[in-house]
Order: structure tokens, then C-alpha cells, then sequence
């Protein structure tokens, strides 16, 4: 697949993301596509410019955008291969296009911060206006998930509904969240067998996915990402959002605390539907990924017909 020409080293303000040099980049590159290949390839590539830098996009689906498009948003140090159990769901309903977002490791390059909320609402504002869409579902998992939200609350005229998928933004990201994050990283120097059974415990897929391990750990050596966390919506910010909004929380989620979101979501956006996926963590889109790619199916259906 191809990638904007640039290089790790090019003069970047200290707070934007980058390689470290291109030689881990490639190999990154790489691993990427290993993981791409787990799904239907993309039927087309493009590059959109914007205020923050290019950003990267893969379209999947029918030609004609007869239905609504998706626009799909990945988590934190990731890329848009991780949707690779979904794409062919949701591609056979609908247009899909798959952002990488800049500051994460993936083929958009960033030239300036986004992890501001209103900069990030501003550049995927931008990048739906790039690509000539004027009304989209837009799906975010985990910092993908802030990331629509945000746009929700802060730019929602381009979104039919929106989507999150065990998001960050309703909670501040807790000491239990990097412990799992530090031990699951620790988990893949175990012995097969023992990670297979750490991969349970810990609700990891990537502990027993080699393509999705090998390109984690590389985009960890690769990659060097400069953006805070992102806080989270007061109540008075959650309330002002009208756009549609769909929530799918892992039962054991260590991100959130599910069943006070359950609560509160509902009770401060009206008409917002809240799910719980039980048996599953913070990926219901690759641990569950039918399950999931039905309920989001249904729910941009229902948004449609009303």
C-alpha cells in the first residue's frame, strides 16, 4: 500500500508524532499490511490534505454512495488495519472509508498537533469535507471513539449519528487502564501457551493474533507519539450533543466503568442508545466482531429510517 513521501527526520514541532527513521518505518509498513490481508483489500487509497497534515484513507464497499457512508476512526496507537474484521460487514452495506489519524503510526503524516479538541474537530472536519462528504456514521473506538465524540459535541454538522466503541472521553483514564496496558505488553514474551492464557484473562486478542502483535510491537519501537490524553466530557459538555449516538461497552471494560455510562450516556443525550457486549473487554469489534458489526448495522439503519 502506498504512503505520502516523508521522512522521520524532517524539521516537526516537539509535540507531533513521528518515525524514528524510515528503515522501522518500512518494516512497520509492512507488519501493517500482514494485518490488512486478515480482511478484504480496500478498493481505493487517498490522501487528503488539511490545516494538520495529510491524512491517510481507505475506501471499502459499493462505488455509488447510495446509503450513507462510514467513516471509521481507529484507537490510540493503531491505524486503520485494525478494522479488518469489520470492513467486510460493514463494506457490503454501505461505503466505508477508514481514517488514520495523524500523531498515530499509520501512512497520514502529521506537520501539527490535533490532540487539542477543537483542532481535532477542526481536522476531521476537514477531512470529510476532503473526501466530499457532507453526511456520515461515524464509528471511533477508544481514543477513536473521544475523537467522534468530540466531533458530536463540537463540529456535528456532518454526522448522520456516531458511534463509540468502548470509547475514552466519558471518563478520566484510570491507574487500572496502563496497568492492563503494561501487562498485556509484558504478556507477549510469554510462552505460547501461557499467553494464549493470559490473552483470556486479560480480554487481549492481539496476545494470540501474530500479525496484530507483530504490528503493535513494531508501531511501539517505530513510531514516537506526542499527544496528552484527552479529558473527558463534563456532563454540561455531554448534554449538549443532539447528533444520534451509539455506545458499546465491554462488560469489562478497564477504560470506563460501564454500567455508570449505561446511566448516565441515556440520561444526559436524549435518545442515546447505551450497550453492554458481555464476555469482552476494550475491543467488542474484533473480540465480538459479528455481533458488533450487527448492532452497528442495525443502529445506522434505524438512523436512517428515521
Amino acid at each position: 500500500m502506498s504512503a505520502p513521501a516523508t521522512t522521520s527526520r524532517d524539521r516537526l514541532p516537539a509535540d507531533v508524532g513521528r518515525y524514528v527513521n524510515d528503515a522501522l518505518r518500512d518494516r512497520y509498513f509492512a507488519a501493517c499490511d500482514e494485518v490488512f490481508a486478515l480482511g478484504p483489500a480496500p478498493t481505493a487509497e487517498t490522501d487528503v490534505e488539511t490545516t494538520f497534515g495529510t491524512t491517510h484513507v481507505y475506501r471499502y464497499g459499493p462505488a455509488a454512495a447510495h446509503r450513507t457512508p462510514v467513516v471509521l476512526v481507529h484507537g490510540a496507537g493503531s491505524n486503520s488495519a485494525m478494522w479488518y474484521p469489520n470492513v467486510a460487514a460493514l463494506g457490503a452495506e454501505r461505503p466505508v472509508y477508514a481514517v488514520d489519524t495523524p500523531g498515530d503510526p499509520g501512512r497520514s503524516v502529521q506537520h501539527m498537533a490535533i490532540h487539542q479538541p477543537e483542532r481535532a474537530a477542526q481536522w476531521l472536519d476537514e477531512v470529510l469535507a476532503g473526501l466530499g462528504l457532507d453526511e456520515v456514521h461515524l464509528v471511533g473506538a477508544s481514543y477513536g471513539g473521544w475523537l467522534a465524540l468530540n466531533q458530536a459535541h463540537r463540529r456535528p454538522a456532518r454526522l448522520a449519528s456516531a458511534t463509540l466503541l468502548d470509547p475514552g472521553g466519558l471518563e478520566k483514564v484510570g491507574a487500572r487502564f496502563f496497568a492492563w496496558i503494561f501487562v498485556s505488553a509484558f504478556a507477549t514474551f510469554a510462552p505460547g501457551p501461557l499467553r494464549r492464557r493470559l490473552a483470556v484473562w486479560l480480554d487481549q486478542p492481539v496476545l494470540v493474533m501474530p500479525e496484530l502483535q507483530r504490528m503493535v510491537m513494531l508501531g511501539v519501537r517505530a513510531y514516537r507519539i506526542r499527544r496528552p490524553a484527552p479529558l473527558p466530557l463534563t456532563d454540561e459538555e455531554l448534554a449538549t450533543v443532539r447528533t444520534p449516538l451509539h455506545v458499546l461497552l465491554g462488560a469489562r471494560s478497564l477504560l470506563l466503568h460501564p454500567q455508570r455510562q449505561l446511566e448516565r450516556v441515556p440520561r444526559l443525550v436524549p435518545g442515546a442508545r447505551v450497550e453492554i457486549v458481555h464476555q469482552t473487554g476494550h475491543g467488542p469489534q474484533i473480540d465480538h466482531a459479528e455481533a458488533t458489526n450487527g448492532r452497528l448495522l442495525r443502529f445506522m439503519d434505524s438512523v436512517d429510517g428515521a
